[in-house]
């Protein structure tokens, strides 16, 4: 298969690592901006899409920054090939007219929402499964100066709101998977923050209440937490279920219920296995632009 990226940073680089446990003679082309940009090896730099004039790609990757997401996409819908979109989908609300021509063209899309392939969340979403839930709480806290050792927070795409920024959108994933669990909420609430000692000009604290027919689910994230947690808590009838996601674990009543080796690094690789295998090749509507605008209104739409 041949495999356009449209971003080369860190994170095209792990879809590149993942694709190739999947696919070893993959072929990967990177749109780059910059011609004295730094060589990747087993990568081609292109400079401008015209060149793959007579390139059969098979799917892109989009892993630019987030606030030019929109211009990318709609760049690459002549071309009619499946999309692999890097969450969120985008930094703010608008593009429906990108949307419906997507929809019109049949253009399979998926955005990378990893954690939906991560073992303890699988069961989880089997295991509740017609079980009465009266409240449920999110959390996800780290330290975002050690997201990427050698660089500057300061300077990275999280820390600077004009790149598309800021805890409450880049651990959509929070978002995202309550959507995927328990459906769509009836109601919203959000506060924002940005007044921790990081000194960012995004937002590093979001607080999310969202209220679904019979319960109500909290999600909180932030950015400055050094004792890194990421929980989710489900609190039922007869039980409480604790999810520790960075251990990939379950526990009922405090007692262990499930655990599986894999971790969330882990889930990069099934995920882009479920796109190549299912959305690309068995033509699977999974977690499509239309349904990730959904959980976007949710992360930043007023009420």
């Amino acid at each position: 298969m041949k495999v356009l990226i449209i971003g080369l940073g860190s994170i095209a680089l792990k879809h590149i690592a993942a694709i190739g446990k999947i696919l070893p003679n993959a072929e990967y082309y990177a749109l780059r901006s910059d011609k004295n940009a730094q060589k990747k090896d087993g990568v081609i730099s292109i400079f401008s899409l015209d060149e793959l004039a007579e390139i059969a790609i098979d799917f892109a990757i989009i892993s630019n920054p987030t606030a030019v997401h929109g211009e990318t996409i709609k760049s690459l819908i002549p071309k009619n090939i499946p999309l692999f979109i890097e969450k969120p989908l985008f930094s703010a609300l608008g593009n429906e007219e990108l949307l419906r021509e997507i929809k019109e063209k049949q253009i399979s899309t998926y955005v990378a929402c990893n954690l939906r392939f991560l073992g303890s969340l699988q069961f989880v979403k089997a295991y509740i499964k017609d079980k009465r839930v009266n409240e449920v709480n999110s959390y996800c806290g780290s330290y975002l100066p050690d997201w990427r050792p050698g660089t500057d927070y300061r300077t990275t795409y999280s820390a600077n709101k004009e790149l598309g920024g800021g805890v409450h959108i880049d651990l959509i994933h929070e978002i995202d998977y309550i959507y995927w669990l328990f459906g769509k909420p009836e109601k919203v609430s959000r506060v924002f923050s940005n007044t921790s000692s990081l000194d960012i000009n995004a937002y590093d604290y979001a607080n999310y209440t969202l209220s679904l027919p019979k319960f109500n689910a909290s999600i909180i994230l932030n950015y400055y937490r050094r004792d890194a947690k990421r929980t989710l808590e489900i609190v039922m009838e007869d039980e409480t279920l604790l999810v520790n996601l960075l251990e990939n674990k379950v526990y009922i009543n405090e007692e262990l219920l499930f655990e599986d080796s894999h971790t969330i690094a882990d889930s990069y690789e099934a995920q882009l296995r479920f796109f190549i295998n299912e959305v690309v090749l068995g033509k699977t509507v999974f977690n499509t632009v239309h349904e990730a605008y959904e959980i976007l209104k949710i992360c930043l739409q007023k009420d």
